[in-house]
């Protein structure tokens, strides 16, 4: 029988599912804990139903997403969502009025959560593309 530092016992951890399994993880990330501290991690991935290992990279890499790096990086977000929303609104109201009907408040909603939910991956991806032109360019436009 294995238990964690605190004495609590593992055994019954489910094992990670095959998709973390397959993925080649080759670096780690190493920290203290009191042992207060690591009682409340413990106790809240027990609450999850995880493994530590998926609990504490699914918080680490979820906090990490969430915040843009930088001020720029907000900005073309932001301008990245609202792109995003104002086509798909033209789009959908076309594609309503061609049926005859009117667009939903509720698809407005659902087009503002989409691309909020979207835009900092977008915004991310545009800056990598356009570091990377920008290196091969050798910094000339």
């Amino acid at each position: 029988m294995s238990s964690t530092r605190t004495g609590q016992n593992v055994d019954s951890q489910p094992l990670p599912n095959a998709d973390a399994r397959t993925i080649l993880r080759a670096k780690t990330v190493a920290t203290r804990l009191s042992i207060e501290e690591l009682e409340e991690v413990e106790s809240a991935v027990k609450r999850d139903g995880k493994t530590l290992a998926e609990w504490l990279r699914a918080t680490v890499l979820r906090e990490a997403r969430q915040r843009p790096a930088d001020p720029v990086e907000l900005i073309l977000a932001e301008l990245s969502a609202t792109r995003s929303m104002l086509l798909n609104c033209f789009l959908s109201t076309a594609q309503a009025g061609v049926e005859g009907r009117q667009l939903l408040p509720e698809t407005v909603l659902e087009i503002r959560d989409q691309a909020d939910a979207q835009k900092l991956q977008k915004a991310r991806k545009m800056l990598q593309e356009f570091w990377a032109q920008e290196g091969q360019n050798g910094g000339k436009s």
